[in-house]
């Protein structure tokens, strides 16, 4: 058989198929690695820096291998690139017939039970109306995958996208009568049949944390399971093994009761004040959690006398409907389905109610908008995490840019239980010394000090006067984004997006189509995101990205840590924030022609021990502290493409 050498060669398949292909001993070194592992069982954790094309060196030798394999990615975005582009690509080259197809979470896909129910006005949607539902229809007859994101009338985030789509909840699985022609149930048995099945997080740990019953299994069986972009997984294992009671559910189940009553009863008009009262409960509950968005610990907030009072009034209200739910037993199958889903709410409020949880976890309050979660979440995943593995039976490989703090991949595979794993890394084959540099500004204060945000956006203009725009500032809260934004339009004559303000895809294909725009975002602008040549070169980091310290699941992991006798700053706090960093400093340099100066205006860089830890995770480049290095640095590079267009 032909290695992963030999395909990657500057003579090999790919070459022959890629413009301008060029070797990279990194990507190359990852592929005999991945084979190598998958050859003798072996579990892998990898880390491989910006640039080296990880996605062909595990797909070269995965769909070499016979094997049958789940390809799991942390955005939608990369499993739609991995299935469109870049497997046609490896088993064109390949030469092989290998059966690949893309698997999406429910939520993706066109419900048809559900689209009925909506057309006789049972759901009653409240955005497109009926001409969004006739075009619907009209794709439902059309569409081979009911992939909703071919629906480009329902944009994400439609309301009545949202009522078109089936929940676990709410599905009625092989008691539906459209069973036969479902877009999930097809979309799975495509999946049993292929040899390689590409997912994303959400849906893998979905399927870890709860098999759904009645329904088949989320995931076909696999022989390995790859994980790219593996960082995330700490975090949202951590959501998908918790348990959440959420109004958005109380509310979902209010409308699917009054929908399955006129389609299955309509017989009892008492039905619909006592579904009515249970809803009022949910919005009272709302109320009694106050005005502000909030998260908290469960003890804390459960303590307040009118959240003791509504809880138990929603215990009794939904105890009422749960009662007429049970004269209605026989009269159909949405009525039965919805007591089963209001008993399972009901068990999820009766824990919250009486506050009992088990002592490895911490019961916490999520305030948003006009709606309220209610968690236990698991303080340590990593035996969650194995045993729901050892399920799979399976071997399997994990990779990510952003794996490492100072060299060492303890944080993670801690966190997962993987010590017992093969490490390796392979640093990026960009010229970060070349290509990149670090600009500490002089002079800044604390940053818990008052005002610090406006000092941040003084310290930051004079570096986008240089860079004429063309720059991402990304800051570590919604707040210090907000005062920010205010600061810099004021300030500025390039153009300004913002976080928040339009779509993120949107924002990003302005940003790419702008000249010398500057883009401010949050957390989700610090992965992700891949803006290559010159409308990006300079990324501003506004602050070290620690974890809030007042967030309720970090207060209780710390203070186990502690308990445990372990150092929870340097041994957590200190690597995770790492871990983000990493993520923010890597939209910087996308491409070997890039360029670019990153700015990090944390003074505890220097000022603090742990700083060195940050520093020394970073891709090493020059670092200064002068601005004129920055100018000069600049202007470097742009005499060359002077030089180069003359």
């Amino acid at each position: 058989m032909v290695t992963p050498s030999e395909i990657l060669a500057a003579d090999g398949p790919l070459a022959r198929l890629i413009p301008d292909y060029r070797v990279r001993p990194q990507q190359t070194a990852m592929a005999e690695a991945v084979a190598e592992a998958m050859g003798g069982g072996q579990t892998l954790v990898c880390e491989a820096g910006t640039g080296t094309g990880k996605t062909f060196a595990y797909l070269i030798p995965a769909l070499q291998s016979g094997q049958r394999i789940i390809i799991s990615t942390g955005t939608k975005h990369l499993q739609d690139q991995l299935y469109h582009r870049d497997v046609k690509i490896v088993r064109q080259a390949l030469g092989v017939p290998v059966n690949v197809t893309l698997l999406k979470g429910r939520a993706n896909y066109l419900c048809l039970h559900r689209l009925s129910l909506a057309e006789s006005d049972r759901l009653r949607p409240r955005d497109n109306g009926p001409a969004g539902l006739h075009a619907v229809r009209q794709w439902s007859q059309q569409t081979g995958s009911g992939d909703m994101n071919e629906l480009a009338v329902l944009p994400e985030g439609s309301a009545l996208r949202s009522l078109l789509t089936s929940t676990r909840e709410n599905c009625l699985g092989q008691e539906c009568d459209h069973y036969s022609d479902c877009f999930v149930f097809r979309a799975r048995q495509r999946a049993a049949e292929a040899d390689v099945v590409i997912v994303n997080h959400h849906l893998l740990l979905a399927d870890l944390a709860l098999k759904e019953q009645g329904y088949g299994e989320l995931l076909p069986a696999a022989d390995v399971v790859i994980f790219d972009e593996a960082h995330q997984l700490p975090d949202l294992a951590s959501q998908f093994f918790s348990t959440t009671l959420s109004s958005h559910q109380y509310l979902e189940l209010v409308r699917d009761c009054k929908a399955a009553y006129f389609e299955e009863a309509a017989d009892l008009p008492e039905f619909l004040q006592l579904v009515d009262d249970m809803e009022n409960g949910v919005r009272r509950l709302r109320l009694a959690f106050g005005r502000e968005e909030r998260r908290s610990a469960w003890h804390q907030a459960r303590s307040a006398e009118p959240v003791q009072e509504e809880l138990q009034s929603l215990m009794g209200r939904s105890h009422d409907v749960h009662q007429a739910l049970e004269e209605f037993a026989g009269r159909g199958r949405q009525l039965d389905h919805c007591l089963k889903r209001l008993d399972a709410l009901m068990g999820h409020l009766d824990a919250f109610l009486e506050s009992t949880s088990a002592a490895e976890e911490v019961q916490w309050l999520e305030v948003r908008g006009s709606g309220f979660l209610l968690h236990s979440t698991p303080l340590d995943i990593a035996h969650t995490f194995q045993a729901r593995l050892r399920e799979y039976d399976c071997q399997c490989i994990f990779t990510s840019a952003t794996l490492t703090v100072n060299g060492r991949f303890d944080h993670f595979v801690q966190q997962l239980g993987l010590e017992q794993a093969v490490c390796r890394y392979w640093s990026s084959p960009f010229d970060f010394n070349r290509q990149a540099l670090l600009y500490l500004p002089p002079g800044l204060p604390d940053p818990r000090t008052e005002g610090y945000t406006g000092t941040v956006v003084e310290v930051a203009l004079p570096v986008l006067e240089l860079t004429r725009g063309r720059a991402f500032l990304l800051f570590t809260s919604h707040r210090a984004l907000g005062l920010a934004a205010e600061l810099v339009r004021s300030r500025i004559g390039f153009p300004v997006l913002v976080q928040g303000e339009a779509p993120r895809t949107e924002l990003l294909d302005t940003f790419r189509n702008t000249r010398h725009a500057v883009l401010l975002g949050t957390q989700s602008f610090w992965e992700g995101v891949d803006v290559k040549g010159q409308a990006l070169s300079c990324v501003i980091i506004d602050k070290l990205p620690f974890a809030s310290p007042d967030d309720p699941v970090l207060q209780a992991r710390l203070k186990k840590l502690e308990e445990r006798g372990g150092r929870p700053f340097v041994d957590y706090q200190v690597p995770a924030a790492v871990i983000t960093l990493k993520q923010g400093v890597g939209r910087l340099i996308r491409d070997a022609a890039d360029y670019g100066v990153l700015m990090i205006c944390d003074p505890r860089l220097k000022s603090r021990s742990y700083g060195s830890i940050f520093l020394k995770s970073l891709p090493e480049m020059p670092v200064t502290q002068t601005l004129d290095d920055v100018r000069d640095f600049f202007a470097r590079f742009e005499d060359k493409e002077v030089n180069r267009k003359s």
